[in-house]
């Protein structure tokens, strides 16, 4: 329950950093990266909502507020960023983190013969994985 606690910080200050990063993008990737970033914080959102639901299936009760998940988080929260390729750094950064935790929760649950969890976090890995070699395209 502790790691679906962690993700779920994770994923919200991710959130909330993607709707930065769509509201400031400024530059000649602008039309591209703005649609691309309300997709990526559209996918979060969802993640987010999965995630809270999970931990409250397992009979816990999801934390709820930024004062939580910000001592939680390992992602933090950026200032104003609206250059394409320091958004881009960002969210690799950030898919790295989450998918490190995501591992985790898996091996635990794989552990818990849990498997609604590790097919939860299967499919987060996968999709988030492609989103990383996507990026690193992007910045290379």
């Amino acid at each position: 329950m502790d790691g679906l606690q962690k993700l779920l910080a994770n994923l919200q200050l991710y959130y909330t950093n993607l709707r930065s990063f769509h509201w400031n993008v400024k530059g000649v990737e602008f039309y591209g990266l703005y649609t691309k970033l309300e997709e990526f914080y559209d996918d979060a959102a969802e993640k987010v909502d999965e995630v809270a639901e999970r931990i409250l299936m397992l009979g816990g009760v999801p934390a709820h507020n930024y004062t939580e998940y910000l001592k939680t988080s390992s992602i933090k929260e950026t200032g104003v960023v609206s250059n394409a390729k320091e958004i881009g750094k960002n969210l690799l950064d950030s898919l790295k983190v989450l998918i490190s935790l995501e591992g985790k929760v898996l091996a635990t649950a794989s552990e818990g013969n849990d498997e609604g969890t590790v097919v939860l976090m299967s499919d987060f890995i996968s999709a988030q994985e492609k989103n990383v070699w996507m990026l690193t395209a992007f910045l290379s």
